[in-house]
Formats: C-alpha cells, structure tokens, sequence
C-alpha cells in the first residue's frame, strides 16, 4: 500500500519511486469539501487555496509523477473524481471553493485527455453520486460500494473515445 499526501509534492514523488511496473488504472479520489467559510460574499481565503491544492493541483501532481508507469501500459486509464457539483450547468454558489476547485479539476482533465490522447490514455472526470461517506453524511443516496461498483464497470468499459468527457458513477455522460 503507497501511502502519500496530494499537497505535498516531495510525498507524491516519493511514492511513485517505489512503484516498478506499468500502471493500467490511476484514480484520484483525494478530495476535501472545503472551509466553513465559502461563499462569494464570505470566503475564507486559505481555506479556499486548500481546496484548490488537495481538489485540483493534488490530481495533477499525482498524475505527472505516475505518468511514466501509465505509459508504460498497454493502454492507460486515469479517472479523477469530481463532483457534479463543479459542471458550469448546475449553477448554485453554496460550497463555491469546492465546486470551483471540481470545475477547475474537470478543466485540468479535459486538457491533460489532449496532451496524452497520441500516448494511449484516457483521461475522464467522474462524479461518485451523492455517497454516503463522512463528506456525503448518512443521508445520501448511494453506499460507497454502489458508486465503487459503478464506476469500476465505467472504468473496464472506457475506450480513448471517450477521453476528455465527464461521466457520472453510472457511466452517462455529464455536461461541464
């Protein structure tokens, strides 16, 4: 088991050395909720710039440092969990750091699917569904065994056709 810290970019190398082989599936599933504080009109500055390092630039440093291992599979998947929350279509400015630091993740993807499209790997954004884990509380829709399930069919089903989209734990297709 790697064990590693998404802020910390000296752990992020660190755990890749250890790794040897090809890497056919690389998910990023660190994320934070955000500080107490965040609406446009009240925003906890640091909080929000700690968002952003573990939501957006952690996914990023992960896949850089791990990106020899993916190409060196036959064919390379990365899945970044995002959230629904972070589509430029579903507007509402609760919880705006987070959906800020998902929609700027899914921007990043989308652009990460076009450099790496010519070495084979298939980049997408997911959304886990509302999960009943400590962030989601008891009072969401789906276990964390019904997304997981989801979206591991998602991840045996992805082609390179598909790098660049925005996927939900059910494997439709979302809008950015």
């Amino acid at each position: 088991m790697l064990s590693l810290d998404v802020r910390d970019g000296r752990s992020i190398a660190e755990a890749a050395m250890i790794v040897s082989g090809p890497i056919d599936v690389l998910v990023n599933n660190a994320g934070i909720i955000g500080p107490e504080r965040q609406s446009t009109l009240n925003m906890d500055f640091d909080g929000f710039l700690d968002t952003l390092a573990v939501n957006t630039l952690g996914p990023l440093r992960v896949i850089q440092a791990f990106l020899p291992h993916l190409r060196r599979a036959s064919s390379g998947r990365i899945v970044t969990i995002s959230s629904r929350m972070g589509s430029l279509s579903y507007a509402k400015s609760d919880r705006i750091a987070y959906r800020a630091s998902k929609a700027a993740v899914n921007k990043v993807m989308q652009g990460l699917a076009t450099d790496l499209r010519n070495d084979d790997i298939t980049v997408v954004s997911v959304h886990p569904g509302w999960v009943q884990t400590e962030m989601g509380g008891s009072g969401a829709d789906i276990s964390v065994e019904e997304s997981a399930g989801g979206i591991v069919r998602l991840i045996d089903r992805l082609t390179l056709e598909e790098t660049g989209g925005f996927f939900d734990w059910q494997g439709m297709r979302l809008p950015f």
